[in-house]
């Protein structure tokens, strides 16, 4: 594996530094206090390009690889976490697949647009009763001569309520089972589409979850992405992907949290010193380090495989299991080196907390993450 990072890598992790602490950093706490959708600062990531980084410029992305894309997702994450999963579906959830099944119609519809960043897209396949058993697709979508008629609700769906097109999986056979599911490219302005209600979330409070609802609403034999049946495919390979942006974002909240911890440290003092001349928290940044560096590698690693094109959805929930839970322990400890005012909303360690927490959860939990990484290690013997 080669980790050393290409000229054009650095400039854009620097570009995107920069861009992160100076423009997001100082506003990130008031995008969680207000709970609304960063408008202002996702016009300007998508200016930067970052919101298609690994798509081919021909349709309207930056043309680099995942690699890339992870670097600049960290960075994004480490000023504001709402918007590096605001970004992150644009990429990972959507523009991904429409680069790797989409038609060449779908393409200039839909993949440029979304590349570009002059639309915003989400990713629909959790339900009310189904989440991590994505299998289990109760909405339907029934034949009508040449269309489909889609009826059923989605849940947790990132980018909601501010979405002009959504990737929707729905069971267009049920006697099928998981060949049964297909995926569609729904504009958000049909028919019978709406935003049933938005979540009230613990973190990532800039960013929309919402369920929808889809009653009735009629779709051409153009919204269909990939086969019929290929739905299921369509969803865990993308899945396979998001992982990697995840564990990105989580490096990022950490790393973020980490950073100003240390400064805090290197600046409070007790007993006649500053804190971090004290042992006890040498040891805890020096664990923190040490973690957030061995998941970024766990991270570019899953990025590389998936940029040669090889077999990477076990190291891409390795990175995910491994980023995600270190975020929540590195966190919880730079919190507990601000002590008390780590507690209080005038610092941001109680809000890297609540952001971190969720990147265990979604786009597959830790548990399936686990399950995943069992069966690849398995199927190795």
């Amino acid at each position: 594996m080669q980790f050393d990072l290409t000229e054009e890598q650095q400039l854009l992790r620097d570009s995107t530094r920069a861009f992160a602490q100076n423009d997001l950093a100082p506003v990130a706490g008031d995008i969680d206090t207000k709970g609304e959708f960063p408008w202002e600062q996702v016009r300007s990531m998508c200016e930067l390009g970052l919101m298609g980084i690994a798509v081919p410029t021909q349709w309207g992305g930056a043309g680099m690889n995942h690699v890339a894309y992870a670097i600049a997702i960290e960075e994004i994450a480490a000023g504001c976490a709402s918007c590096a999963v605001i970004m992150s579906v644009n990429n990972s959830l959507v523009a991904d697949p429409l680069k790797r099944f989409g038609t060449d119609e779908q393409k200039e519809q839909w993949l440029t647009p979304v590349a570009r960043g002059d639309t915003i897209a989400a990713f629909a396949l959790s339900e009310p009763g189904t989440g991590s058993d994505a299998a289990a697709q109760k909405t339907t979508a029934i034949k009508d001569g040449d269309h489909w008629i889609i009826n059923g609700s989605k849940n947790f769906i990132t980018n909601g309520a501010e979405a002009e097109v959504v990737l929707v999986f729905a069971m267009g056979d049920t006697s099928l089972g998981v060949k049964g599911i297909n995926a569609y490219l729904v504009p958000a302005d049909s028919p019978g589409y709406s935003v049933a209600k938005n979540e009230k979330k613990m973190g990532i409070k800039g960013s929309s979850t919402s369920q929808i609802t889809l009653d009735q609403v009629r779709v051409g034999p153009e919204s269909l992405l990939g086969h019929v049946g290929d739905g299921f495919k369509i969803a865990m390979s993308t899945l396979d992907g998001g992982r990697i942006g995840i564990g990105a974002q989580a490096i990022g909240i950490a790393r973020q949290a980490f950073e100003e911890a240390r400064t805090y440290a290197l600046e409070r003092s007790s007993f006649g010193k500053p804190i971090a001349n004290h042992q006890a928290i040498q040891f805890k940044l020096a664990d923190m380090a040490t973690e957030i560096d061995a998941a970024r590698l766990l991270v570019w690693r899953a990025a590389q495989l998936k940029d040669r094109d090889e077999n990477y959805s076990g190291a891409a929930a390795m990175a995910k299991l491994y980023a995600s839970e270190m975020s929540r322990r590195v966190t919880n400890e730079a919190l507990q080196v601000f002590g008390g005012y780590g507690y209080c909303a005038d610092f941001p360690a109680e809000r890297h907390v609540r952001d971190a927490r969720i990147t265990e959860i979604y786009e597959g939990t830790s548990e399936i993450q686990r399950i995943v990484i069992a069966r690849s290690i398995m199927s190795d013997k």
